[in-house]
């Protein structure tokens, strides 16, 4: 093949979204810290769902009007840092082939060097070693390897094979990955795309393999995220009411139905006005439930563990109709000069947002990262002249960054907040008399007096940091590294504030989350109370997921 028009572009992109659907699990487990949030593959996969969604049904022969429509749909769903790099490299690639009606095997090195240059502006301080590594090198090794008698095909192959060794190399160039033994899970993530385009190109596109299918070769059942043979889950049906925004994320179908296939089978999603009918065959119908009440509330509920009606519900089966009154929409938010949005993870913590002047919270954290999309639909509801934005976490500050260059409004900040204890403390410093250029700067300071931990549990058996942790022990976090572990959450807590205290502290703020009972949270403040009786101490019920504590030293 010497050039490619529009829909031999739209086969490959559908089939490297495809094949990365269905290795994302894999990618997932590359990540450098036990700890359950490791979704990078997760991240990707529903980017470059939410731009094969937006060609799903082009029929245009331009190659740039196909590359242009791909690239808006992934800066829209773009998730976590992993996803907002793959939606900048196909945006450069997309700017490459503007005007462009097919291209030849030099107009695709061409647009993948251009989106190697997107991709590395986006990112203020590039990290060599991760999935920028693996683009460049792989562009770069084209570029400089292809001729005039280089087929497509030939040229596509030569992408992944250097791009596959420079996923090998990726240890050499960041020591984390080496001292856990793993390659960038980006990098491997971009390589899955890439074979998957390439599949269209020799006329055997990928297609999305379920996890129902119990095939050992299955890479999702390899990874532990599917269904065995004998273990058929548990049918979980339900009947949620939607809404309302100013408390309930916005509801996109597309995104949640994405969402629900990665957790599940037999998924049937069906919306009427503002009530929305699920049913799904899934290992854990807590993850999906979670999942599910960030966007409103049930009406019905049913979990049944499957046995010998398993194929008779894969097959087809319905949820029950619903027949309530759907009541009357929300009305729009009232104009106003300021407005606060924060990423939030539990009702305790949103309760906190709130008592502190934040109208606008994006549900979202660690094991759920919130898309472009889903700021933008923030920053409309909060109808506001000058919007400040807290991420709260590292792995979402470059999605919304780039949701705020997106809107039309140019008053839009983003706090880089890279926990929730530093969300906290900068959104108190706003101050609705100041400028904006002085309340981001007030804000940006507050982030610098914050010393954040975290106490979650491992996912698996490693050793970093010096550290020989066990799979469900529990850990401590310090600014983004491990610093303890054990076996008792509380001990492991009083281990970490005993390395977070310093002789200028003065305020400890800690988040109880959803596994920690009252008489846990009382016997924790107890302790505190009493060993650092010459600190200021407030502690709350978070209610977050996954994080038994987290913790804000100031």
């Amino acid at each position: 093949m010497r050039t490619i028009n529009g829909q031999t572009l739209k086969d490959m992109f559908i089939s490297g979204s495809n094949n990365l659907y269905n290795h994302y699990p894999e990618i997932d487990a590359l990540n450098v810290f036990p700890v359950p949030d490791g979704d990078t593959g997760m991240n990707m996969n529903l980017t470059m769902t939410s731009g094969s969604k937006e060609i799903q049904n082009r029929n245009d022969t331009n190659i740039s009007e196909i590359a242009k429509t791909f690239s808006r749909g992934l800066l829209m769903g773009a998730r976590g840092n992993s996803g907002v790099i793959t939606s900048q490299i196909f945006r450069g690639f997309a700017q490459g082939l503007e005007g462009k009606a097919e291209i030849d095997v030099q107009g695709l090195s061409d647009a993948f060097e251009k989106g190697v240059e997107v991709a590395y502006k986006a990112v203020i301080k590039p990290v060599e070693g991760t999935i920028l590594t693996v683009v460049r090198e792989s562009s770069a090794y084209l570029k400089d390897n292809l001729n005039k008698a280089t087929s497509i095909e030939k040229a596509v192959d030569m992408l992944i094979e250097e791009a596959k060794r420079s996923l090998e190399r990726t240890p050499d160039l960041l020591p984390i990955l080496k001292e856990v033994g793993v390659v960038d899970s980006g990098g491997a993530g971009l390589i899955a795309i890439f074979e998957g385009m390439k599949r269209a190109l020799d006329g055997t596109p990928c297609e999305r393999v379920m996890a129902t299918e119990n095939d050992p070769k299955n890479p999702i059942v390899a990874a532990g995220a599917s269904m065995e043979e004998e273990e058929f889950g548990y049918c979980t049906e339900f009947i949620m009411e939607l809404g309302p925004d100013s408390v309930k994320k916005p509801f996109n179908q597309k995104r949640f139905t994405s969402v629900l296939l990665s957790r599940g089978n037999s998924l049937v999603v069906v919306r009427d006005d503002n009530i929305v009918k699920v049913h799904v065959h899934t290992l854990n119908p807590g993850t999906v439930l979670n999942y599910a009440q960030q966007f409103g509330e049930f009406l019905k509920l049913k979990i049944e563990n499957m046995t010998e009606q398993h194929h008779a519900l894969a097959s087809g089966a319905q949820v029950e109709e619903h027949t309530d009154l759907v009541p009357e929409p929300e009305k729009e938010q009232p104009h106003q000069p300021f407005a606060l949005i924060a990423v939030s993870s539990g009702d305790g913590i949103d309760e906190f947002f709130n008592e502190i002047g934040v109208t606008e919270l994006v549900k979202g954290g660690q094991t759920m990262n919130p898309s472009s999309e889903d700021f933008l639909a923030a920053i409309k509801h909060a109808n506001a002249d000058n919007i400040f934005i807290f991420p709260n976490n590292s792995n979402i500050v470059m999605a919304a960054t780039q949701a705020a260059e997106m809107c039309e409004n140019d008053n839009v900040y983003v706090v880089p907040s890279k926990t929730i204890l530093q969300g906290l403390s900068a959104a108190m410093m706003f101050n609705p008399e100041a400028s904006n250029e002085d309340n981001l700067e007030e804000m940006k300071a507050a982030l610098k007096n914050v010393t954040s931990g975290e106490v979650t549990f491992s996912i698996r058996d490693t050793e970093i940091n010096g550290l020989s942790i066990k799979k469900d022990e529990f850990i401590g976090i310090m600014n983004k590294d491990i610093v303890v572990n054990g076996t008792d959450k509380k001990e492991v807590l009083f281990s970490l504030l005993s390395k977070m205290i310093t002789d200028e502290s003065s305020l400890i703020t800690l988040l109880c989350g959803e596994d920690v009972d009252d008489s846990l949270m009382e016997e924790v403040q107890a302790y505190i109370e009493e060993n650092y009786s010459d600190l200021d101490v407030d502690v709350r019920k978070g209610n977050q997921p996954v994080y038994s504590f987290l913790v804000g030293v100031e």
